[in-house]
């Protein structure tokens, strides 16, 4: 279905110990009920891949397709979002300006001078920064976003449309993660991060409960328990949302493998080195929503025993996993990062150690994550053609 290709997968051989609880679920289901209440809300589609499915020689293939998330093209709109919103409320009333102010009351502009006071910040290689800019217009804020260099212009402007500043810092992800940092402490401005570190956790747990939804969306949608869950890496923050709340909803009994980049797999170097590592270089992917050197340190905090493997596939891999969903009869507009789960179920499932290594057999069921539509249309039109469209 796609050629062979080199990749890199290993067993967590912490996978089941004990850790410690990472997203409460009182909170996940604040930040669920919040989220279903927001105008435009709606579950995304979770397509059934049955042309997969034969070709891994599993009983079923279901992708969670989060291309039409909030118009915004990833299931970024969860969190970043979100945690704008908990953050406005609660400095708002730190401020002693409303002790219990609302998201519609924010949106309606009440309390809009002491909001417009009040500046957001993160990095992001494009769909975070999208998430928050986009937070940041609704609850009436200021916001300033940090891209690396490597960002296309794409991805810029769509930041932009939601009336974020956008500055550009020379390097990868990691060096924005750090120029955010560090402008934000001397401007007194607020981190929304999708990351974190030590000291700084509180904001990027309220994004990764807002992820949590997609995993209970997906869960509620299926008509038998996944054996199996392969999910984008990047910093882990999504990955260890999915690990989560595949846990609430199913125990121990669903095995979650994250995929990272061949060039950018530091989830899986932390897994190799059994704590986390940074994976130093240019991070050079076209997965560019998972091109981080980086873990989260509360998402290290789960995948450490959460993820059951891990698992680095190349970028030729991934196009071919974008072409093969655009061209089925019923089409797929999937991103770069979207497909890193498609690509490691099928460069799997063709090689019997892997298979054996993972379980995977003729009764296997794969939720696969598609965590982005065409976030950057032009990229997408490049790397998969003209004839199937941009979407």
């Amino acid at each position: 279905m796609i050629p062979d290709r080199p990749y890199r997968l290993i067993l967590n051989r912490r996978h089941g110990t004990p850790g410690v609880v990472v997203l409460p679920d009182g909170h996940f289901r604040r930040a669920r009920a919040e989220i279903e209440s927001w105008p435009g809300y709606a579950p995304t589609p979770l397509v059934p891949l049955d042309d997969v499915a034969k070709s891994a020689r599993v009983a079923a293939v279901m992708y969670k397709d989060e291309g039409g998330r909030f118009g915004l093209g990833s299931f970024k709109a969860l969190g970043g979002a979100y945690a704008v919103a908990r953050l406005l409320i609660t400095e708002l009333a730190r401020r002693g300006v409303a002790n219990n102010a609302t998201t519609t009351e924010l949106e309606q502009g009440a309390h809009r001078d002491a909001a417009r006071d009040i500046t957001v910040t993160c990095a992001t290689d494009g769909n975070h920064g999208r998430s928050v800019a986009w937070g940041a217009q609704r609850f009436g804020c200021r916001c300033v976003i940090f891209v690396h260099e490597g960002v296309s212009q794409g991805r810029r402007d769509a930041i932009a449309r939601y009336g974020a500043e956008i500055r550009v810092v020379p390097g990868t992800y990691d060096h924005a993660v750090r120029a955010c940092a560090h402008e934000a402490e001397r401007e007194a401005w607020f981190v929304v991060s999708d990351t974190s570190w030590p000291g700084y956790t509180e904001v990027p747990r309220d994004v990764m409960q807002g992820y949590r939804l997609m995993a209970d969306e997906a869960a509620d949608q299926l008509d038998a328990p996944p054996t199996h869950a392969f999910v984008p890496g990047g910093v882990g923050g999504v990955a260890a949302a999915v690990s989560v709340q595949m846990r609430a909803r199913y125990g121990a009994a669903v095995k979650v493998v994250v995929v990272e980049p061949e060039k950018a797999a530091c989830l899986l170097a932390s897994a190799e080195a059994g704590e986390p590592t940074t994976v130093e270089g240019e991070l050079d992917t076209l997965m560019a929503g998972l091109a981080c050197g980086e873990p989260s340190l509360l998402a290290w905090q789960e995948l450490e025993r959460g993820a059951f493997a891990f698992m680095a596939v190349p970028d030729e891999s991934a196009v071919d996993c974008m072409r093969l969903l655009a061209r089925r009869r019923s089409k797929v507009v999937a991103g770069e990062s979207a497909v890193a789960g498609l690509a490691a179920l099928l460069l799997a499932a063709r090689d019997p150690l892997s298979r054996a290594m993972l379980g995977l057999d003729a009764e296997s069921r794969v939720l696969l994550f598609g965590t982005e539509g065409a976030t950057d249309p032009e990229t997408y039109a490049q790397l998969v053609g003209s004839e199937t469209g941009a979407g």
